[in-house]
């Protein structure tokens, strides 16, 4: 059975393959993409997924642009080296300009109208791979649109393991009060990703290779914006072995394909907005210490070699 699903993300490097992957992957359907300020400002995000989209082949998908700031910090700072326009990601995606215009209309407006009664969105799954922003918007304007998604999986957060702060990782940090919002949203089915579970999926030099050898289009992207993410982490976040590198969001969609690519557990859990030292923090209540029902499917692990697999099938395609 195909999954429709909606995107919303901060296009660079890692949103770029995943948007690959759910765009191309014959049990997905990719019904829209939402845009939001994070790895790059808004406009670069929208350029980079259309950008995207243009080189697979798939113009026809709308891209919606969304918020430029967060719902309520306007004065947040978010350092060079934290926004992603760095050896990870850069402003622009190393493909071709975009030819396709994005489509009219508003990212979180863009959400609501997925998911009106009556409207197409009834199974499907709302997808976030950047900062909360456009969700929090959507659900700030409609509250009674958390009963109408049934389910929303979000790249975010980290348990033991940060990127931005020594207690944030970057998605979450950059709108804790949206990402808040989300996560008391009552949302039936909630699924985090963290750092905690990506960093377990590593994709390698040798990976890269495999895909180039696929001598598709999505295959050559994926294979120029990992080994630009390889050569960014081992400069200055090094993983468990150098040359290699998460491809975060991604990860995301591959569950959707293969649901047992990420172990789940069901934890409370709630983001910090006030501590000046731990503003962002992804607070996963594993120990069940504070109390409350627990709110949201945790992926704590992930199983790398399926994870490239599912990737390599679907870029294979022509």
């Amino acid at each position: 059975m195909t999954i429709r699903l909606l995107l919303d993300v901060d296009t660079g490097t890692d949103d770029a393959v995943a948007i690959m992957l759910a765009a191309l992957h014959p049990d997905l359907e990719l019904a829209a993409i939402t845009t939001v300020n994070g790895n790059v400002p808004v406009k670069n995000c929208t350029d980079n997924t259309l950008r995207t989209l243009d080189y697979i082949g798939k113009q026809s998908i709308p891209v919606y642009e969304g918020a430029p700031e967060p719902i309520s910090r306007r004065d947040f700072p978010i350092p060079r080296s934290a926004r992603g326009i760095s050896e990870i990601h850069g402003e622009h995606l190393d493909i071709p300009d975009a030819v396709t215009a994005k489509a009219d209309g508003i990212g979180a407006l863009a959400i609501l109208d997925e998911y009106r009664e009556g409207g197409p969105g009834g199974d499907t799954v709302l997808v976030a791979t950047g900062p909360l922003t456009n969700v929090a918007l959507a659900l700030k304007l409609d509250p009674s649109l958390a009963a109408r998604i049934p389910k929303l999986v979000i790249m975010g957060g980290g348990h033991e393991v940060p990127n931005v702060t020594p207690s944030a990782e970057f998605n979450i940090w950059a709108d804790p009060e949206g990402a808040a919002v989300v996560l008391g949203s009552g949302i039936a089915e909630i699924i985090l990703v963290p750092l905690d579970s990506t960093h377990r999926a590593l994709i390698s030099l040798e990976d890269c290779a495999a895909f180039r050898a696929l001598g598709t289009p999505a295959g050559e992207a994926t294979a120029r914006f990992v080994q630009r993410r390889i050569e960014g982490y081992d400069a200055t976040q090094p993983m468990a072995r150098l040359g290699a590198a998460p491809v975060h969001d991604a990860l995301c969609v591959a569950y959707l394909i293969d649901p047992t690519v990420i172990p789940l557990e069901k934890y409370y859990v709630d983001v910090e907005t006030d501590g000046p030292l731990t503003v962002g923090r992804t607070v996963v209540d594993t120990h069940r210490r504070s109390g409350r029902e627990p709110n949201v499917w945790v992926s704590l692990d992930a199983d790398e070699k399926k994870f490239r697999d599912i990737m390599l099938a679907a870029f294979a395609a022509r």
